[in-house]
């Protein structure tokens, strides 16, 4: 019997959800090498449900002994029961998208010209703002809008691949006339920038693995600063995840190796229009 005289059984989780949810929970008192496979888990979740314990372990950089003791350590009896979980995942998500990725990649490689490429970036594309479309946190949407609308000035953090998101993000800001700055210094002027930040205002940090070192330092920076963030990245174990106020998921197919930012593209724009509309009702309010 279990505590509270529950079974071990009756503590398992049973589908990918609980299982993810139990893993977050747990994350910060996980053993280093167990966390590490938790981490590659959850990022890697289709990889987890097909893949050989020896796999799975070259790839996410341990032994096949700490699978076991991961899994053993959810309470599943071993791994192969914790991979079932994953395997479920799989049977009750929609697959079109995913089966049409794949014709789409095995006929750009039997040479069916460019127009497949094209095909498969538009099949990622759809995926991933299918995905997010089904996964959206709501409450954390609405939660993301009022924190951001509150703001004197809304700061925008981005390097790398997540650039153009943030690059986007600060103009559409800007044509809706809402005080904002994109965190960027051609003279390396980035911390100064960051020091401005005060609790009155917030952030909006975008980093995808792997996670741009200078967006991880700016933002622990800009936390300590006691400033309001929301992130937009894609893993719970993402160092973003830590500090942010509220967070976003976001999971972007890919087509051969190149993902897409479509998905993350939406949510921003979704967001920036929304805290514009959210000011605006706010005012119209105040003058009432």
């Amino acid at each position: 019997m279990g505590l509270g005289g529950a079974t071990m059984d009756e503590r398992v989780p049973r589908d990918f959800e609980t299982l993810r949810a139990t893993i977050l929970e747990r994350r910060q008192s996980l053993p280093k090498r167990i966390a590490q496979i938790a981490a590659y888990a959850l990022d890697n979740p289709d990889d987890i449900a097909f893949g050989t314990a020896a796999s799975i372990a070259a790839s996410a950089g341990v032994q096949p002994s700490t699978l076991i003791r991961f899994a053993q350590q959810l309470g599943f009896d071993g791994f192969t029961s914790l991979q079932q979980v994953f395997r479920e995942r799989l049977r009750e998500r929609n697959s079109s998208y995913d089966e049409r990725l794949a014709a789409l990649r095995a006929k750009a490689e039997e040479g069916a010209g460019h127009r497949a490429i094209f095909d498969g970036f538009v099949a990622a594309a759809s995926t991933s703002l299918s995905d997010i479309s089904r996964t959206l946190n709501e409450p954390h949407f609405e939660e993301a809008i009022a924190l951001l609308a509150k703001a004197e000035t809304i700061y925008v953090l981005a390097k790398r691949r997540s650039y153009p998101v943030a690059s986007y993000i600060a103009y559409a800001l800007g044509k809706l006339k809402i005080r904002n700055q994109l965190i960027e210094s051609a003279a390396g002027l980035n911390a100064e920038m960051v020091a401005f930040a005060t609790p009155s205002d917030a952030v909006i940090a975008i980093s995808f693995s792997p996670y741009a070192p200078a967006t991880i330092e700016e933002t622990r920076a800009i936390s300590e600063q006691g400033v309001p963030i929301v992130a937009i990245t894609d893993s719970s174990f993402s160092p973003l995840a830590q500090f942010a106020k509220v967070w976003f998921e976001v999971a972007e197919a890919d087509f051969g190796g190149f993902r897409s930012l479509s998905a993350t593209m939406a949510l921003a724009m979704a967001l920036t229009v929304a805290v514009g509309e959210k000011r605006r009702d706010t005012g119209r309010k105040r003058k009432a």
